[in-house]
């Protein structure tokens, strides 16, 4: 019960830098979830590629979550359900092509470049996968920061918003 209070809560005191953590965070996963509709092979395909069940369901509707969460995240609003969402996500999307690519079994197309597989092409491989992770946990963390939608929502509600910083 309490974790789900916390996740619930705000917390608008992070620093105001955090903005910029949203915005980056939020954009990229807005654009990943464009990239899906846009370009089948990123999207329908892709899945399929990878085994996953009902790519004609799950790839639209991971694409939608993308696109709406990352313009919500962009905006501070539900940003600390939605950091563990995408943290969860982000996980998924880790097992689900990396550990093949170390093992030299990658059903979609080697690195153009070496490392082609193995331990270094994993590690290339997902710079930004960890990159969206640990901007998801920091936002878990510290929540959206005081300006955000939640930090109004916030002051609307009667709880103060501490200022930007």
């Amino acid at each position: 019960m309490e974790f789900l209070k916390r996740l619930f809560d705000p917390r608008t005191e992070a620093p105001t830098a955090t903005l910029w953590i949203r915005l980056m965070t939020g954009s990229v996963f807005f654009w990943e979830g464009v990239i899906k509709f846009v370009f089948a092979n990123q999207g329908v395909g892709r899945f399929t590629k990878l085994g996953m069940p009902f790519p004609h369901l799950l790839a639209p509707s991971i694409a939608t979550l993308e696109i709406v969460g990352g313009l919500l995240l962009i905006a501070g609003l539900f940003t600390r359900p939605l950091a563990l969402v995408f943290i969860g996500q982000m996980i998924v999307a880790v097992l689900s092509t990396k550990v093949s690519l170390f093992l030299g079994t990658y059903p979609l197309a080697y690195p153009p470049v070496p490392p082609i597989k193995g331990f270094w092409a994993v590690l290339h491989e997902t710079r930004a996968d960890w990159a969206q992770i640990a901007t998801s946990i920091f936002l878990l963390l510290v929540g959206p920061g005081a300006w955000s939608l939640d930090a109004w929502r916030s002051k609307r509600s009667g709880t103060p918003a501490p200022r930007p910083t």
